[in-house]
C-alpha cells in the first residue's frame, strides 16, 4: 500500500539560515540554506520515493504476510479433512426386542494454504480437496479400460488373468522407472564381469532391431533387483508367488506350483503364443499371456541362445543369492520354475500393483 506525500515548499524555499551557528536539520547539507536538495534528502531518509516521476513522492508502507506468505493475503483458503471421528450409539428395536448398535461418523475440516494431490476424478487415489495436481494420480485398473499402457512412447497390450493385470508383451525399456539409463550394448566380456553386471544391464538379442521389435529386451538379475525399478509407475516385476497365482488360475495345483523344474500339464501351452511365424512354438495362448520364444543371454559366456525355442522371465523373489524365474519351451507343455545366476539375461513382464 502506498501513501502519497505532497510537499508545498513555497514558504521553505529560499529561506536563508546563514545566521545559524551550527548545521542542523533541515539544513542537511550544512550550506546554510534550506533548499530543495535538503528536502529531497529528508524524503529519501524517511522512505519516500517518486517512483513514477509525477512529482508526488510516496512512501511504501509495509504489509502483513498471511500464513501462506502472501502480502496482505486472506490466509488459508483450501478446505481439507482434518479428522474423522466415529462414535458408537444404539437404539432399542421393539419389533425385534433387541438393541441395534451403530456408528456415527463426524468429520472435522480445516483450512490450509495448499493441498497437493491427485485432481483426476477417474483415478483410484482422487482427492476431492486437492488444490493442485502433484502428479501422483494412479489410473483405475487399466486392463478394463483402455486395455493398453503407453510407456516411453511404446503402447503395450494388456491382459487380465484371474485377478491380475499383466503386460501381454515383454518390456523393452532402456530406462529405470526414475529415468536413469540402464547400461546396454555390453560386450561379451563386460556382460559376464561382476563390476558391469552388478550395475544392472539390458541387451537386445544379437543387437538385432527386429529382435527388439518382436521380443523386447533382455535384462540381467541385477537390474531386476535394483530399487529404481524396471516397470513404469503403477507396475512391478512379478514375484514368484504372483507367477504361482497365474499358474493356479490356469488349474495348476498348489503343490505343483510350489515345486521346481517343469510343472503342470498344459499351462505352458496356455501361456505361449499360438504357432505362427515361429516354427515349433506350439502354444494356444488361451490365457492371453502371449509368451514368445525370446531366448536369453548366458550368464557365463555372454552369448545369445535359444531364440525361437525358449523364453525365460525373471521374478523378484530370491532363492539364496539367485532369483527365481519361469521358463517356456517349444519342447514342453508345462511351465519351468527354477532360479538363475543374476548375470543371466531374461525377459521381463510387468504386473499391475493393485
Amino acid at each position: 500500500m502506498k501513501r502519497p506525500f505532497v510537499l508545498l515548499f513555497a514558504l521553505a524555499l529560499g529561506m536563508n539560515l546563514s545566521a545559524q551557528e551550527a548545521c542542523t536539520n533541515p539544513d542537511v547539507n550544512c550550506d546554510g540554506i534550506i533548499s530543495m536538495d535538503d528536502l529531497l534528502v529528508l524524503l529519501i531518509y524517511f522512505g519516500y520515493v517518486d517512483s513514477d516521476g509525477d512529482g508526488v513522492w510516496e512512501v511504501v508502507l509495509g504489509c502483513a504476510e498471511d500464513e501462506c506468505g502472501v502480502c496482505d493475503g486472506p490466509g488459508p483458503q483450501v478446505l481439507v479433512i482434518d479428522t474423522i471421528i466415529f462414535s458408537t450409539d444404539s437404539i432399542f428395536d421393539e419389533s425385534l426386542n433387541e438393541w441395534e448398535v451403530f456408528q456415527i461418523a463426524d468429520t472435522a475440516f480445516t483450512y490450509v494454504c495448499s493441498n497437493p494431490g491427485c485432481t483426476d476424478p477417474t483415478a483410484v487415489n482422487f482427492d476431492p480437496f486437492a488444490s493442485e495436481d502433484d502428479g501422483s494420480c494412479i489410473a483405475t485398473n487399466p486392463c478394463y479400460a483402455p486395455g493398453t499402457w503407453v510407456h516411453e512412447g511404446y503402447t503395450y497390450e494388456l491382459v487380465v488373468i484371474g485377478d491380475q493385470c499383466w503386460f501381454a508383451e515383454n518390456l523393452r525399456s532402456e530406462l529405470y522407472a526414475n529415468g536413469d539409463a540402464i547400461p546396454g550394448e555390453l560386450s561379451t566380456n563386460e556382460w559376464i564381469t561382476t563390476d558391469a553386471s552388478e550395475l544392472g544391464a539390458q541387451a537386445v538379442y544379437n543387437s538385432n532391431s527386429q529382435s527388439l521389435e518382436d521380443y523386447g529386451r533382455l535384462y540381467n538379475g541385477y537390474a531386476v533387483n535394483d530399487p529404481r525399478g524396471l516397470c513404469p509407475t503403477g507396475w512391478h516385476v512379478p514375484s514368484d508367488e504372483e507367477f504361482m497365482a497365474l499358474e493356479m488360475h490356469l488349474d495348476m495345483s498348489e503343490t505343483e506350483a510350489q515345486s521346481t523344474s517343469w510343472r503342470g500339464v498344459d499351462q505352458g501351452m496356455e501361456m505361449k503364443e499360438v504357432n505362427g511365424a515361429t516354427p515349433g512354438w506350439n502354444g494356444n495362448n488361451e490365457s492371453g499371456f502371449t509368451g514368445l520364444p525370446a531366448g536369453y543371454r548366458h550368464h557365463n559366456t555372454g552369448n545369445y541362445l535359444t531364440q525361437g525355442s525358449y523364453t525365460f522371465f525373471w521374478t523378484t523373489s530370491q532363492n539364496s543369492v539367485y532369483n527365481w524365474y519361469r521358463g517356456l519351451s517349444s519342447g514342453y507343455t508345462e511351465v519351468d520354475r527354477s532360479f538363475s545366476n543374476l548375470r543371466g539375461g531374461f525377459s521381463i513382464r510387468c504386473i499391475w500393483d493393485y
